[in-house]
């Protein structure tokens, strides 16, 4: 083009709309006119004609013996048709934990390669275990978004880094960042199923009724779940949809309307002895463990059911009870979205599989839990306060969880449970189901799977490659298997040949028959004489390695009953080096024994730390790890208020709910502080004085009066003030507060309070009803010394 024609262009592009005229010629200027010219639309992305859709169906801390087609007694219609139109496998392994067993089952990667050791709350920062799940290593949702599929994420998710749940983000981890394009559920690990921290998309709603209107969190997350996939189909009903549908269940709080458990009544009156004979039989009947199967030894840890007292057989059969009706609720609810999967005609072409994250929890202890938050901050069980709830269980006023006999129970045949390598941790039921692609009906499959093998089995089926790049950024390679070829064929030979396993320290090796474990602390807590969570020291690592491993042939001792590791000693330090390869492969070093106490962990937060956090009314929930941290700490809280005339009340400060946390409020014109302290003791502190129409100060102070006792479950006591306006109107000495972690049911809140209330003294969401400028946190130390009320209090004590 020459300098003439450039030129011309030029003086186009800058003339003004008033000096350009239609028609105008230019000279030299080539030209051309819509009749002229073809348009070209960009390809839409649309998936091939017919292709299927996928559901994972995820349930959480499920056993291998609680599935009604895996033996249970426990009534699970809907998942026993789909096992009973599809097929059932026998040889399916997980983690033993949730949030690891996620990352494998979205990515098709292996847990420490996720960066996932243990849950994100448990990062350590190192590489297998900084809890940020790199980007190299794509989610399902992300291949499938790309192919033309629509991709919606229900209910948990859990595989955010902790530190980035917040509404400052980064979001790039949340689920919409990770290939979902609609989310709907709870970011964390588990949640109040009647007071659920629910995030839509990528902000925080409230649930659309009360408990007491009817409320439920799996009813709330299914009606969502048939509303996204409708909201597509009514447009484009051939664009095929990838849901990823993980209701809270089988997770504490064992939360269930009343009338379910009540089914149940006395159904478990014989106890978890009985329940594994009955279990194991049914097993056998139905082909689910072979013929020569044996049942594995009563757990030491567990009390015989004949030695409880009348009491305790009364408290625990409740608890299983309320477990058993909370499954048959869930399993209602799934029959809900797979009835109307069956109304659109698409049930038939939606490639479903249900698994379970991990084997059965024993995190409600050797007694059972009204309130989990219990086992998170090491306090002791007690049986007489869970009597006086045994009504209530179930109800919004518990965070309740069974006894650990049920858990043992629950994975029955095999021995141990969640957290732990052993066969009942890692164990898991897997349903496969796809009329128009699976002929075989009904059917066990034995082929050794795990949790990585499921990207690859549905990407074979969809004929999808694994993907190069992401977004840019260039693929890791899958390190699962399919097991497609399983699909018709019960005698195909098994393709996934090895596989790791490394929990809080307890490890073990597959490989093609074998298992070789090195539990942790030991083969139970009674035979180690040590509890969960111990730290593994560099001296007790070379003791586990040199005696501590045991050897199990799983091909001909399916329950892992029998420990062969001296008569093969050749193979047992075979499986050792093995174990010691695929570690370094997979970043699952250095090895960490520690479990509750990764809780404590300090890590990197979204801001440097600081002093003093304010916040205001009117914004998002706060989530607990990025809340301001007071715990065990002097720290005040200043309220900047103005108080109308005749008057306020409400929420100032709250964090946490009924299973354990604190509130700063205003009720009958008086200012209130109340710590609840894991749901066993309301400390409740009320001013002198009346607070009296204006602006005003509103402060309470929190100053320690001796040190935590963390490993009893004991936080930091101290003497609580309350001032109103520098003036001292109130204080008390708490004598225990939380030492670790606050209840999970509601992050920290300004101006209101809208989950399970931290106390019965108001009902949520207790709204401050004046103005609310800011509210300050200080952490630094600084707290007010009125010196002629210390004065007083000494005289008095005198």
């Amino acid at each position: 083009m020459s300098f003439d024609q450039i030129y011309q262009i030029e003086k186009i592009n800058r003339m003004s709309l008033q000096e350009y005229q239609p028609g105008t010629a230019f000279s030299g200027v080539i030209g051309r006119t819509v009749d002229q010219s073809s348009p070209a639309w960009p390809e839409p992305v649309r998936a091939k004609k017919g292709t299927p859709n996928v559901l994972f169906i995820v349930l959480d801390d499920t056993g291998f013996g609680q599935f009604g087609c895996y033996g249970s007694p426990i009534k699970t219609p809907n998942l026993d048709a789909l096992a009973a139109n599809g097929l059932r496998y026998n040889n399916l392994h997980t983690t033993a934990l949730c949030s690891p067993s996620r990352s494998c089952i979205m990515t098709g990667r292996n847990h420490h390669s996720n960066a996932m050791a243990c849950i994100t709350e448990g990062s350590t920062g190192y590489p297998g275990s900084n809890g940020n799940i790199p980007f190299e290593n794509g989610f399902l949702s992300e291949i499938l978004l790309q192919k033309g599929y629509n991709t919606y994420a229900i209910g948990k998710w859990h595989l955010t880094p902790s530190d980035q749940l917040s509404a400052a983000g980064p979001y790039d981890r949340w689920p919409l960042g990770r290939g979902f394009e609609r989310y709907y559920g709870f970011l964390g690990g588990d949640s109040h199923q009647y007071y659920p921290a629910l995030v839509y998309d990528n902000h925080q709603v409230h649930p659309e009724k009360t408990p007491e209107e009817g409320y439920h969190f799996t009813e709330d997350i299914t009606d969502k779940a048939i509303s996204f996939i409708a909201d597509s189909q009514q447009i484009a009903p051939d664009k095929p949809f990838f849901m990823y549908y993980c209701p809270g269940a089988m997770h504490a709080p064992h939360h269930v309307p009343k009338e379910w458990a009540d089914a149940y009544a006395r159904q478990f009156d014989d106890g978890w002895e009985a329940y594994r004979e009955k279990v194991f039989a049914r097993q056998k009947e139905m082909g689910i463990v072979p013929p020569n199967a044996e049942l594995s030894r009563h757990d030491p840890d567990v009390p015989h059911w004949n030695s409880l007292s009348g009491d305790e057989k009364g408290l625990y059969a409740r608890m299983m009870e309320v477990f058993a009706g909370f499954f048959t609720h869930t399993d209602y609810h799934i029959g809900r979205l797979l009835d109307f999967l069956k109304s659109i005609g698409e049930f038939e072409n939606t490639i479903i599989m249900v698994i379970s994250d991990n084997g059965a929890s024993a995190e409600g202890g050797l007694q059972g839990s009204i309130n989990e938050t219990l086992f998170f901050n090491n306090v002791p069980q007690s049986l007489a306060e869970n009597l006086e709830k045994i009504d209530k269980l179930g109800g919004p006023e518990t965070f309740n969880h069974y006894p650990w006999g049920w858990t043992w129970a629950g994975n029955t045949p095999f021995r141990r449970w969640k957290r732990e390598t052993y066969r009942g941790g890692i164990s898991d039921p897997l349903i496969v189901h796809w009329p128009q692609g699976i002929k075989a009906k009904g059917e066990i499959r034995t082929q050794y799977a795990h949790a990585i093998d499921l990207v690859p089995t549905v990407l074979e089926l969809l004929e999808i490659d694994p993907p190069t790049t992401i977004k840019g950024v260039t693929q890791s390679p899958i390190e699962g298997v399919s097991f497609a070829h399983t699909f018709d064929d019960a005698n195909a030979p098994s393709k996934h040949i090895t596989q790791y396993f490394e929990m809080m320290g307890h490890r073990s090796l597959y490989y093609d028959g074998w298992r070789a474990v090195c539990p942790w602390p030991g083969p139970s807590f009674t035979e180690a004489g040590k509890p969960f969570g111990v730290p593994i020291s560099k001296d007790t690592l070379t003791e586990l390695d040199a005696h501590h491993w045991e050897l199990y042939h799983v091909t001909e001792d399916f329950a892992e009953n029998y420990d062969i590791a001296a008569d093969n000693r050749p193979k047992l330090i075979d499986m050792i080096g093995t174990w010691y390869v695929e570690a370094g492969k997979y970043n699952v070093l250095p090895i960490d024994g520690r479990g509750v106490q990764r809780l404590a962990e300090e890590r990197p937060q979204i801001t440097e730390a600081r002093n003093r956090y304010t916040y205001y009314p009117n914004t998002q929930a706060v989530p607990g790890n990025s809340a301001v941290r007071v715990l065990n700490r002097p720290h005040s809280i200043t309220a900047d208020v103005e108080i109308p005339q005749g008057g306020a009340e409400g929420v100032l400060l709250a964090h946490g709910g009924n299973d354990g946390g604190y509130s700063f409020y205003v009720k009958g014109g008086k200012l209130h502080w109340v710590h609840n302290y894991v749901a066993r003791s309301l400390y409740h502190l009320e001013s002198e004085e009346s607070i009296s129409e204006g602006r005003h100060q509103l402060r309470f102070e929190f100053e320690p009066t001796g040190q935590p006792d963390i490993p009893t479950g004991k936080g930091t006591p101290g003497r609580a003030q309350l001032y109103i306006d520098d003036k001292l109107v109130g204080q008390s000495d708490i004598p225990v507060t939380i030492p670790l972690n606050i209840g999970v049911s509601s992050g920290l809140t300004c101006g209101t309070a809208p989950g399970s209330p931290v106390t019965p003294d108001y009902e949520p969401p207790f709204k401050f009803t004046g103005k609310i400028h800011s509210v300050v946190v200080d952490v630094s130390g600084d707290l007010i010394h009125d010196h002629e009320a210390e004065m007083r209090t000494i005289m008095a004590r005198q």
